[in-house]
């Protein structure tokens, strides 16, 4: 086996212990295994439940060899899949015959043989595969991996709830925030994200040729073929799609690759907010004994891990659109550019992951710098024109907005100037003590608590 520094996609070499957890759902190993799962399953339905009256129930002991084939399908198996499919040039057809290879040495299993694949088009096992590959990668991977950024942020939002934090909007400063607020900020978005993920039904399909039970009703025409096929879909965890040509159209594969492609932007977001905020100094990162953050400047300590994060998602993103775009479109009954097409989600999935994975290991480093983050509320004064905007249009002084504007736009107010302004206004003694109480660090109104409650 090739060295991973061979590899062709840094997927398989620079990045391949982190995405070993992906590797058990989106390699051909994996695929090959998944279809023989659907493939042994439909061979015990079509026995079990007595669709053919050819084909009698399985024994305990029959079913058990059925169950270990799946479940035990190793590197040595797949490899033989492969060897036949050079032959075949079909990769569906050449796990039929493996599996009548290995069932042929079964006394009962042997009756079975010509009920392998029985009444299937290619799409039929492939699809369900592609939905429990798909249905628990995202149970068991992407969506807790998300979740730990999430937990991340939320620890970040409550542990600074109150640091006071100058707002840049339009990269001007603005009103203040603080700094858990602006995590909490991003915390909810990729929950709602991760919610919209795991809320998209994942469908299936076993009908046929061009979705019409055609073969299955002319080889058996007294037997409930789509009540049946229903159950079926339905018992491996999936929804039945009832309307299909050859292929199960997609729809929900691009719905879900589009909530994917959704949250990742935010992820993507994040990254960008992180990078500034350590540019302005708001955040310094932990240093680590032994690393280099430059091989020519020694000071260098770089936010490396949002700007791998923010690669990995354009890359991510790139691909899951395109698959959301072009996997629902086939030609008439069935084309095949999807089957090449398809086997990119495990690619895209991938960068997703290290995107995740970057995020986090990056937000695990920072440490706020109070002081910085001090200094630059107490150097911009003029943000307070907002708080005594409002008073005083609340205490009727006219033309409020444009007094503020005069005093302060394109301007730095020193706290001086703003505080003999207020001393002048015609407004309540105890407003005037509330407003000249007012600092920048103190004016950020239900940040801390919005914060604390994420």
């Amino acid at each position: 086996m090739p060295s991973p520094l061979a590899a062709l996609s840094p997927l398989d070499g620079r990045y391949a212990k982190t995405l070993d957890p992906l590797r058990v759902y989106f390699s051909e190993q994996a695929l090959i295994g998944y279809r023989i799962k659907i493939e042994l399953a439909w061979l015990q339905a079509l026995a079990q439940e007595r669709a053919i009256r050819e084909l009698k129930p399985f024994s305990p002991r029959t079913l058990g060899t059925l169950r270990r084939l799946a479940e035990q399908f190793a590197e040595a198996d797949a490899e033989h899949v492969k060897k036949i499919e050079s032959e075949t040039n079909h990769d569906v057809k050449a796990i039929e015959y493996w599996l009548r290879t290995k069932l042929g040495s079964n006394k009962e299993a042997q009756a079975a043989l010509e009920f392998v694949h029985f009444a299937c088009t290619s799409e039929d096992i492939n699809n369900l595969a592609w939905a429990l590959m798909l249905r628990e990668s995202r149970e068991a991977v992407m969506l807790p991996r998300l979740e730990r950024l999430i937990d991340a942020l939320r620890s970040l939002a409550r542990r600074h709830a109150a640091v006071p934090m100058l707002a840049r909007t339009h990269g001007q400063p603005a009103t203040p925030t603080t700094l858990g607020k602006e995590m909490a900020n991003f915390a909810q978005r990729l929950r709602r994200a991760g919610e919209r993920i795991a809320a998209v039904p994942i469908f299936g399909k076993l009908n046929g040729a061009v979705g019409n039970y055609n073969a299955h009703v002319v080889a058996y025409p007294d037997f409930d073929w789509e009540r049946f096929s229903r159950r079926f879909v339905e018992r491996l965890g999936l929804d039945f799609n009832a309307y299909t040509t050859q292929i199960e159209p997609h729809d929900w594969l691009a719905e879900l690759l589009d909530a994917y492609a959704r949250a990742n932007s935010i992820v993507l977001d994040l990254d960008r907010d992180i990078w500034g905020y350590v540019s302005l100094g708001y955040f310094a990162q932990k240093v680590k004994a032994g690393e280099v953050g430059s091989s020519t400047m020694p000071h260098k300590v770089n936010p490396i891990d949002f700007e791998n994060s923010e690669g990995n998602i354009g890359i991510a993103n790139a691909l899951l659109r395109h698959l959301a775009e072009k996997l629902p479109v086939s030609r008439w009954q069935r084309d095949l550019s999807d089957s090449t097409a398809i086997r990119n989600i495990g690619t895209a999935l991938g960068h997703t992951l290290l995107a995740y994975d970057a995020a986090e290991r990056g937000l695990g480093k920072l440490q706020v710098d109070a002081r910085r983050l001090a200094a630059d509320l107490e150097g911009n004064w003029e943000v307070l024109a907002e708080a005594v905007q409002q008073v005083m249009r609340r205490y009727g002084v006219a033309d409020a907005y444009d007094k503020l504007k005069d005093l302060t736009r394109g301007k730095r107010l020193e706290r001086g100037t703003l505080s003999q302004f207020v001393k002048s206004l015609p407004i309540p003694a105890d407003a005037k003590r509330r407003l000249l109480a007012l600092t920048p660090a103190r004016y950020t109104g239900l940040a801390a608590d919005l914060a604390r409650r994420v």
